[in-house]
């Protein structure tokens, strides 16, 4: 069989390192489930996936000096693909022993799902490099022509994963698109002799996809950031749990926007009924389940400015938990921290921190700037409250104190007393203001035991810990370990 043309091989090239990118963004919705969304989720993915390519291209070049090329290119391409296809599934599978936020966990199951997959379509480029090689006089000029094209059609595969594919298809079925644009160029490349071997291929691949739909996927919703589902409380027959990635991040009574099931929101607000008995205008970073503006709502007509990253949750939540929408509720959606440079200053008397990645508060709603933009938005007496969630050595919510002590003059920690003894870990709520907190108004509305602390207290409670700020913000590294 005569060489491919030169333009075949270049399209070759470019889907595959397109592949291979889009499996690296996939990889962290499909692996959301078991291991949630943080910075050590990501460094353990791009980490994978790049030593998945650097073995793949090795292992390429070392095949192709030692059988012929165009023999190899069809099976590889094949074998890369089905490997795809299987990607969701061996990640499901496994996922149900491998789970959790250890490192090692991550980059173990990382590398079960996506680094065989990846390596085997990262060969791919070596192969086409040696069949294109016609002359030795050519080989610069071919060799970085495919590396060019490689580069860019991993650009393309990061581009079409990020801002369109994830964002409205499922995970799967894309790795399942994937795997079978890669099976189909690996039959068409295959030598006649071969064929017959190739359209098995095509069988494998339809048994493979098969196989996939068939193992349970943990998400009955997966929108952009979560894989979400609403999970009835056996004990309660209008109660709903919000149950994001591994987390849950609400609750709700159908029957009864009062009750408060999750301590740290009866924490926040019996915080801000202590401190401001009628509530006109909040903000609420972070929509969640809504439990919060609607038990405000249905209590004092308050209304609502919602911030909220993730549009198809919001419609989770209109759709499963009874969200009714109205003049009383302003939904914005987006990065919390570009909507919140819209807000008018002077805008709410409560600002209510509760968005989350994971564990975490995304580490640029955690800074010294954002809280400033906070400030700006209360009306002077106004209260920010704030949901920390953070585990021996507490560094964190220490860091995230001093930080909120640094643009506001007045501080409280609210938590039970093991919490903020450093015994055991939770959630934490911190309120700040430019006016005096009343913390015994506050304690005198605990229900869990919860006490309050501020001023030197507080101080003693922050010690030596950094403020957190654009430049300097390892809210990852400094959150404590369940």
């Amino acid at each position: 069989m005569s060489d491919p043309r030169p333009g075949l091989l270049g399209a070759v090239v470019f889907l595959s390192s397109a592949a291979v990118l889009v499996l690296e963004i996939l990889a962290a919705r499909i692996l959301a489930p078991y291991v949630g969304v943080t910075l050590q989720s990501f460094t353990a993915i791009i980490g994978t996936i790049l030593a998945a390519i650097a073995l793949g291209a090795w292992a390429g070049g070392k095949l192709a000096d030692r059988i012929e090329p165009q023999r190899l290119l069809g099976p590889v391409l094949v074998i890369g693909g089905l490997l795809s296809v299987a990607t969701p599934a061996a990640v499901d599978f496994l996922g149900q022993w491998l789970r959790g936020g250890h490192p090692l966990v991550i980059v173990a199951l990382a590398t079960v799902g996506f680094f065989a997959p990846a390596a085997v379509l990262s060969m791919v480029t070596p192969i086409v490099a040696k069949i294109a090689l016609s002359s030795i006089d050519r080989t610069g000029t071919v060799v970085g022509s495919l590396s060019a094209l490689a580069t860019i059609g991993a650009i393309f595969g990061t581009f079409a994963a990020g801002f369109f594919l994830v964002a409205t298809f499922p995970s799967r079925p894309i790795t399942w698109v994937v795997g079978a644009i890669a099976v189909l160029m690996g039959v068409s490349l295959s030598l006649p002799g071969a064929r017959r071997y190739a359209v098995g291929g095509v069988v494998l691949l339809v048994l493979t996809i098969a196989a996939s739909a068939a193992v349970a996927s943990p998400c009955r919703v997966e929108t952009a950031y979560y894989c979400a589902h609403v999970r009835p409380d056996p004990k309660r027959p209008a109660g709903r749990s919000l149950i994001l990635d591994t987390l849950r991040h609400g609750y709700v009574d159908l029957s009864d926007p009062s009750h408060l099931e999750i301590r740290y929101i009866r924490v926040m607000a019996r915080a801000a009924e202590a401190l401001r008995p009628r509530i006109g205008e909040a903000v609420y970073l972070g929509g969640g389940a809504f439990t919060l503006p609607a038990h405000f709502q249905a209590s004092q007509g308050t209304r609502a400015t919602v911030l909220e990253l993730d549009e198809a949750l919001v419609e989770l939540v209109e759709r499963e938990l009874g969200l009714r929408r109205g003049p009383w509720l302003d939904v914005r959606t987006g990065d919390g921290r570009l909507t919140m440079q819209a807000l008018p200053s002077d805008s709410a008397e409560v600002l209510f921190g509760d968005a989350f990645g994971g564990l975490a508060v995304p580490w640029h709603l955690a800074t010294e700037e954002f809280t400033r933009e906070v400030r700006r938005v209360l009306r002077p007496g106004g209260f920010y409250i704030i949901n920390v969630v953070d585990y021996p050595p507490t560094r964190f919510v220490r860091a995230e104190t001093a930080t909120i002590a640094r643009v506001f003059e007045h501080v409280a920690v609210v938590a039970p007393p093991a919490l903020l003894a450093g015994q055991g870990g939770g959630n934490y709520v911190v309120v700040a203001s430019d006016v005096p907190i009343d913390t015994a108004a506050i304690e005198a509305r605990m229900t869990d035991g919860e006490v309050a602390v501020t001023g030197e207290a507080v101080r003693g409670f922050v010690g030596a810990s950094p403020v957190l700020t654009d430049a300097y913000a390892p809210v990852d590294q400094l959150l404590g370990k369940r």
